[in-house]
């Protein structure tokens, strides 16, 4: 079981961890009285962060309701993230997200 966020390219290297983490506690509080939840958060909670294109943002946020958008303020409050409700199976196109990795040379 896994918690998928997904982050918008283009967004700074520098804002990702922090946009990230605020993901991940923003879909627990929204969800937690959810069952999937529950039952990531009392195992091994994995997550995944991937980068993706606006269209594929776009995608995934249509696959199920059982997501939250996060806005980033330094950004002018743009849709940066979208967070997943754990769960064993994703929609197939979740396979072929890139898995964020930082791209500046700081």
């Amino acid at each position: 079981m896994k918690m998928y966020i997904l982050v918008k390219q283009g967004v700074p290297d520098k804002l990702v961890p922090v946009i990230a983490a605020h993901a991940s506690l923003a879909c627990f509080r929204k969800f937690e009285h959810n069952y999937n939840m529950q039952t990531w958060i009392n195992g091994i909670f994995k997550k995944v962060v991937c980068v993706v294109s606006e269209t594929e943002f776009n995608n995934a946020q249509k696959e199920t309701d059982n997501n939250i958008v996060l806005t980033e303020s330094a950004l002018d409050n743009q849709e940066v993230c979208l967070a997943f409700v754990p769960r064993e199976e994703y929609p197939k196109m979740f396979k072929f997200f890139k898995m964020w990795t930082p791209q500046d040379n700081l």
